[in-house]
């Protein structure tokens, strides 16, 4: 797009990038990394002409403009995977600055700002945001009454279902906050500091316990949700716009705000997330962290507002024209898949059938001849990927699998969960979740859920599963007597007859730390 408001240029060309796609290609980085090796060298550009001119022309003439000058950018939308991760991996190199640029004004120009669902004065919109604050709350004591009734959860019916929704929503939460690093160009200048705060918060001030893409980077690693690999071209839609308005926001003050301001007021479904992942035993902090600092009191909804206002022209035309460019930029929140379509997406036995299809590759040689179903070697069922759904069915059929029962109950079961399985290792854990509640389907039981390699058993107590805090909170309460218990065992292993032996020696070693540790010597 056209150099707006009269921004400084780049003082040399960017380098040229390599390809962004090769090892490691898939793999988001924190939007830290993003940032931090280009602050430097902007620094002495973040000079801004305080008589602003808002002269950016119409996005549609200006889209016509970019394309013809960049053909390859009239179908970049077909490879929103790849410009993401280009945009990951190489974010100053002159190719991936040019085909963003261009197509971020395909999707501005897309949208139609009589559509956004904004004030028409934007001095109403604290009004406006209070209203939406009002809405959700009321939405969600409705819900709370729904379960607290006997109603079922609404947004993960199993485990296997929310871990599903936190590897598919992936791909935007890794680029967190990525849509304010342009804000940065304009440090010095009062009115970006609301958007400048918020993404330096978004990034955790620099304590990495609260950067939200370590947070979340964690989250998929100590749930295992990291064994299920986002594949469909669209989950990386919504993150490319993200990381697009990162790299040319400041230009595009309005639209860098627009979004900012639809981002970080609070949705319904944010409660219910946090509300049930708690409650399938996996940690909220992700999400209830976003229901906190994104809080319209004093928090980024806020302070999305506060931007916007901060950046208004005084002159009534200019002002239009910029509230126009605002509600673009708004707009460009509904792009890509939501989190709510992601997880209504979800259907059990099409994962557990991919999961196969998976493995097909790397087991089709690996079986003995000696069991057949339906006539067929497994080697020959796996060796045509596309039969796995009627392998599935055959499987069943032959009572390997019976479904809407106990797991245990199955022989397959056995033959891929626990430490002497068969097949110990061929299925990670998000696999052996999701074959687990599918197995287990509709099952009337309260079942105990699978022991997964190298992750705790859920905490049950008088036969029901924990929350993920109640499950902090019991095993608090249990930490002094395990600790007791452990000294206990240290003190065995010194006795006279064993404290020579190896196990004797690591236990003396671990008491004497302990000892002094504790006397403060």
């Amino acid at each position: 797009m056209a150099q707006a408001e009269h921004l400084p240029r780049r003082t040399a060309e960017p380098a040229h990038c390599a390809s962004a796609e090769g090892p490691g290609a898939g793999h988001p980085v924190s939007c830290c990394a993003v940032g931090g090796t280009l602050f430097a060298k902007w620094r002495h550009q973040l000079t801004w002409n305080r008589h602003m001119a808002y002269v950016i022309n119409e996005l549609q003439d200006e889209l016509q403009r970019t394309t013809s000058a960049n053909p390859a950018a009239a179908s970049i939308a077909d490879t929103h995977t790849q410009l993401y991760r280009r945009m990951v991996r190489k974010p100053d190199c002159a190719e991936t600055l040019g085909l963003s640029k261009a197509w971020l004004a395909q999707k501005l120009a897309a949208v139609n700002p009589a559509k956004a669902e904004l004030p028409e004065d934007p001095q109403q919109l604290y009004a406006w945001m209070d209203a939406n604050v009002d809405a959700v709350g009321e939405r969600y004591q409705a819900y709370l009454a729904r379960r607290k009734a006997g109603g079922k959860r609404e947004m993960f019916a199993t485990r296997s279902h929310a871990l599903y929704f936190l590897a598919e929503v992936a791909p935007t939460k890794l680029v967190d906050g990525s849509w304010l690093y342009g804000s940065l160009r304009h440090q010095g200048d009062a009115r970006f500091e609301p958007l400048i705060r918020t993404y330096l918060e978004e990034l955790g001030m620099g304590d990495e316990s609260q950067n939200h893409v370590t947070l979340f980077s964690n989250l998929l690693r100590a749930t295992g949700a990291e064994g299920w690999e986002p594949t469909a071209d669209a989950l990386y839609e919504q993150g490319a716009v993200q990381l697009a308005l990162g790299l040319h926001g400041h230009e595009l003050t309005a639209e860098m705000a627009g979004f900012n301001l639809g981002y970080e007021q609070l949705p319904y479904h944010l409660h219910i997330t946090a509300y049930e992942l708690d409650e399938l035993g996996i940690d909220p902090y992700y999400f209830t962290v976003h229901v906190t600092v994104d809080n319209a009191g004093s928090g980024h909804a806020r302070q999305g507002v506060d931007a916007v206002l901060n950046l208004m022209p005084e002159d009534p035309a200019e002002r239009a024209r910029f509230y126009e460019r605002v509600k673009r930029g708004f707009l460009l929140n509904d792009v890509g898949v939501s989190s709510t379509a992601i997880a209504n997406s979800f259907d059990p036995t099409e994962v557990v059938v991919g999961i196969f299809q998976k493995k097909a590759r790397y087991g089709r040689a690996a079986h003995a001849d000696y069991c057949r179903i339906a006539g067929r070697t497994v080697n020959s069922w796996l060796s045509t990927p596309e039969d796995m759904p009627e392998f599935l069915q055959h499987l069943q059929a032959q009572r390997w699998i019976v479904r809407h029962q106990d797991p245990a109950q199955s022989k397959f079961w056995g033959l891929v969960s626990g430490a002497q399985a068969c097949m110990f290792g061929v299925f990670n854990a998000f696999e052996l979740q999701a074959i687990y509640d599918w197995i287990a389907g509709d099952v009337a039981a309260y079942l105990p859920g699978p022991v997964l390699p190298g992750r705790e058993a859920r905490v049950m107590v008088n036969g029901r599963h924990l929350s993920f805090r109640a499950a902090q909170r019991h095993a608090s309460r249990h930490a002094g007597r395990k600790q007791a218990a452990a000294a206990s065992d240290l003190i065995a292993q010194l006795a006279p007859g064993s404290h020579y032996t190896p196990e004797g020696l690591a236990a003396t070693r671990a008491f004497a730390e302990s000892a002094y540790a504790t006397s403060g010597a």
